[in-house]
């Protein structure tokens, strides 16, 4: 038997619960059983198809090599307009790094400023990822709890409470995964006010959901505050609005301050994104903003159909979500906890979704159910949960 021992900060590492859950419901569907998909993150919207032919033809170019650590500055340039364009805000175009995905820009952030004796605070229930690299960073991982009476936005009066002399870095996530919360611009001016007293403390702002808001509401990115601009890394990328997640691109905004370091942190982890990715993902920010309106106005039809249904089920409660395509419905009064309940819709009902605890321990009460699938089988996916809650 090996002996072999791993070091302290990969056992430290903790997991994402939906990719567990996924190779659980592909194995069942493997066995024969119909499941229904509500758990994983990913649009059922296939890429649009300019954006793979931009994929092909650089690679039918000759697109082979290696590409600069930080990215095709013609990429980094689309970036700038883009953000101009969405948000208002101008940024230089060496202040945006492109990365394979978003998950590297949460870890690169951690890296730069979690050690021991340092203090993180990151949302609960909140995008699992975020506490496993505070972890393992050896940082102090501080929850800030997201309450369903306000729609799972934070409270900017409770983040700012929770400094210390510790605190080196704040996570915010708006719109949110796994809640679809989105915090009100009243909310977000609070928080900036406190931040810039606080110019020791950095912010990393997951934006990733920024274009799918409902209702009529706007972004409000926290790059459009100068106040705080050395504080801010705005993460954002392609992988929901453009439908292209295995595609494994993203970005994030950095401060000058931090752009060395964290371009470093890229030629010692992946080198470079690959070639043929960037410029797919530069024919995404090129050609198209009516796919983008399409898949959210179809994302919409599906949030409302599911909070009806879920409401209507017994002993079951959802908040409003106006962002993202999660709901996060309050299943306390079922009898179930939330893994409980997780388990008897896979195994029982055929249904996949995501235990509320999997996103932190103020997650215990809820289940996450992602409406990135059709209205149909949301609706026949509600009706195989409803015996069993009766």
């Amino acid at each position: 038997m090996s002996q072999l021992k791993f070091a302290a900060p990969v056992r430290r590492l903790g997991t994402e619960s939906a990719f567990v859950v996924l190779a659980r419901a592909q194995a069942l569907a493997a066995q024969g059983y119909d499941i229904i998909n509500l758990g994983i993150g990913q649009p059922d919207f296939r890429t649009p198809e300019h954006i793979v032919q931009a994929g092909i033809k650089a690679l039918q170019n000759g697109q082979h090599g290696y590409t600069p650590a930080d990215g095709l500055p013609v990429l980094r340039e689309a970036v700038v307009r883009d953000l101009h364009t969405r948000h208002g805000v101008n940024v230089d175009a060496e202040q945006v790094v492109i990365v394979p995905g978003g998950k590297p820009s949460m870890f690169f952030a951690v890296l730069m400023f979690g050690e021991p004796g340092v203090e993180i605070m990151y949302p609960d229930p909140g995008f699992p990822i975020y506490e496993s690299v505070i972890r393992y960073s050896g940082a102090t991982p501080v929850p800030v709890k997201l309450r369903e009476e306000t729609g799972f936005s934070f409270s900017a009066d409770e983040i700012l409470a929770q400094i210390t002399p510790k605190t080196r870095l704040i996570i915010v996530n708006s719109p949110s995964n796994p809640t679809g919360g989105v915090v009100d611009k009243a909310e977000l001016d609070k928080l900036v006010a406190g931040l810039a007293t606080n110019p020791h403390i950095a912010v990393l702002s997951d934006e990733i959901y920024s274009q799918m808001l409902y209702e009529g509401r706007k972004h409000v990115s926290l790059l459009s505050y100068p106040e705080i601009r050395d504080q801010v890394i705005m993460l954002d990328g392609w992988s929901k609005a453009y439908a292209m997640t295995g595609w494994r691109i993203g970005y994030a905004v950095w401060p000058h301050s931090m752009v060395e370091t964290v371009t470093r942190l890229c030629i010692n982890d992946h080198s470079c994104v690959n070639a043929s990715a960037q410029y797919a993902a530069l024919a995404a920010l090129q050609e198209t903003k009516d796919d983008v309106l399409h898949m959210v106005e179809q994302f919409d039809e599906r949030r409302k159909i599911i909070l009806q249904a879920l409401n209507d089920l017994p002993n079951v409660t959802c908040a409003n979500a106006a962002g993202a395509f999660y709901a996060f419905p309050n299943i306390s009064q079922t009898g179930f906890t939330a893994k409980e309940a997780q388990n008897l819709f896979l195994e029982k009902a055929g249904v996949a979704t995501i235990a509320g605890t999997s996103f932190g321990e103020n997650g215990e009460g809820f289940v996450r159910f992602s409406y990135a699938n059709s209205a149909d089988n949301i609706l026949k996916a509600i009706d195989r949960i409803r015996p069993l809650l009766s």
